[in-house]
């Protein structure tokens, strides 16, 4: 299902009884990530801030808090339904017979609904200012926690294009606030904005940079989506929501943004300009330092009437990016498997930040297998970034901690089962002695087969008998025990 808009999204929360509205008066400096931060730890719902000191919008927080909200910002009962659609595609063979043609049509038709639809006028610019109204002022944006360096957009889709090919991208990436029409650009080297950014630089031209905040949830979350480099996030976006995106024209730069979009500013970021951007509370629970970043300038700042200003607080684990980062372990699984077959489940936990910590479950058929799984997913995209791998045999469930530490203490001999490596790493990891590479650690958890440096006999797990279960089963409620 797809939803219209963000209010509509809003909606859709409030009857499932997923959303409290706040009509206390609330400050967006500080207070509104205290209040975020207790309810995203709680378990607790979408915030609507109705009454917020110094500006007339309200703020969204915490949209995506829970399991059960990120199926619902995706239209479906569990995110691995959608999963098992990518499973699906990914199998469909070329159909042979007439019978087989008739089977694959609702597929091909699913696709055909992905790719976005241009329109001429948007909800998103029924309010338009330029120049000098072009202001930032206007918008209750956060100053999430006391170290920041100031106020940050904190939910941004970022829209380029490829100078070469033309070819659009959309990621997030958090702007700190300089002024009212001037924000810092934040793009970590490793990604797709970046590199666009790079080659305007090599031929010193100016970006066009579009950045639209709200719309539906399905194509805020492809904006954080690992896709592939130059696979359009407003296609796989169409394919979450199972209807195409609908885009607009901006008003003064050549991009097109989600035309049900609640704001939308428009600008470019000049080659060569650098400032000093954060430092910024990140993800990982410690602040990112302060360094220079491009400066986006704002030419045009379009919007609804009387438009929701949606926002994320990160911190310390969990807050509600650790939702997303568990969407995308469920969504990508089947193309992990596509890529390594041998691959049963991942779990990337909450308090690894996601790059940090990895845990894998293989089916293992010959020797020195975890050490080939190791090393292909430190070269799979993002996956580059994990900084501790454990590699489990096919019997251990990934998501559940408790038997992965026990198959981690028991199986593993330090000296022959782990292996260091050095690469890069994301930049957000203090650990490293200098930013962007480092090392990073692989740990065989698997049972040792022969040609693996492990000459005695590997040891049965003790289990009952299953006829003595099902005794016991017969008899437990006569036992009294409860």
């Amino acid at each position: 299902m797809a939803y219209s808009d963000l209010r509509d999204f809003i909606s859709k929360l409030e009857s499932e009884g997923e959303l409290v509205r706040i009509r206390h008066p609330v400050s967006p400096e500080l207070e509104v990530t205290e209040i975020t931060d207790r309810v995203v730890k709680s378990g607790g719902p979408a915030l609507l801030f109705e009454n917020v000191a110094g500006s007339s919008v309200p703020i969204l927080t915490n949209q995506f808090g829970t399991m059960r909200r990120m199926a619902l910002a995706l239209g479906v009962e569990e995110i691995d339904t959608v999963a098992k659609e990518i499973e699906s595609l990914l199998k469909t063979e070329a159909p042979g017979s007439f019978l087989e043609k008739l089977k694959a049509l609702p597929k091909l038709a699913r696709l055909a609904d992905a790719f976005p639809k241009t329109v001429r006028t948007a909800p998103c610019q029924e309010v338009v200012k330029e120049g000098s109204d072009a202001s930032l002022d206007c918008f209750p944006i956060l100053k999430c926690w006391p170290g920041d360096g100031g106020r940050f957009i904190t939910l941004p889709m970022v829209f380029t294009k490829d100078p070469e090919t033309g070819r659009r991208n959309v990621g997030m990436y958090r702007m700190h606030v300089y002024d009212e029409r001037t924000t810092g650009m934040h793009w970590h080297i490793h990604k797709v904005g970046a590199r666009h950014y790079a080659e305007y630089e090599r031929r010193n031209q100016r970006m066009e940079v579009a950045v639209a905040l709200g719309g539906d949830p399905a194509i805020t979350y492809a904006a954080t989506a690992p896709l592939p480099e130059d696979f359009d996030e407003m296609i796989f976006a169409g394919f979450l929501r199972k209807e195409p995106v609908r885009l607009v024209k901006c008003k003064t730069v050549d991009q097109e943004v989600p035309a049900d979009a609640e704001i939308v500013l428009e600008g470019y970021v000049d080659p060569y300009e650098r400032r000093l951007e954060g430092p910024f509370g990140d993800h990982t629970g410690y602040y990112s330092p302060a360094d220079y970043y491009p400066v986006f300038h704002i030419t045009c700042i379009t919007h609804r009437r009387n438009p929701i200003y949606p926002a994320t607080v990160v911190g310390k684990p969990p807050m509600e990016d650790c939702f997303l980062a568990k969407a995308t372990e469920r969504i990508f699984l089947p193309l992990l498997r596509a890529q390594l077959p041998e691959i049963v489940d991942i779990n990337l936990p909450i308090e690894g930040v996601f790059h940090n910590l990895a845990f894998i479950s293989i089916r293992k058929r010959y020797p020195m297998q975890a050490r080939k799984v190791m090393h292909a997913l430190w070269g799979l995209g993002q996956m580059m970034f994990t900084k501790i791998l454990v590699i489990l045999d096919q019997d251990v469930d990934v998501q559940n901690t408790a038997d992965v530490l026990w198959r981690l203490g028991n199986n593993v001999d330090p000296k022959r089962d782990v292996v260091f490596v050095e690469g890069p790493v994301d930049v957000l990891d203090h650990a490293s002695p200098q930013p962007l590479y480092g090392s990073k650690m692989g740990i065989d958890a698997t049972k040792k087969l022969p040609g693996e440096g492990h000459p005695r006999e590997w040891p049965e797990q003790i289990a009952m008998t299953a006829d003595v279960k099902a005794r016991i089963d017969a008899i437990w409620e006569e036992l009294g025990i409860g």
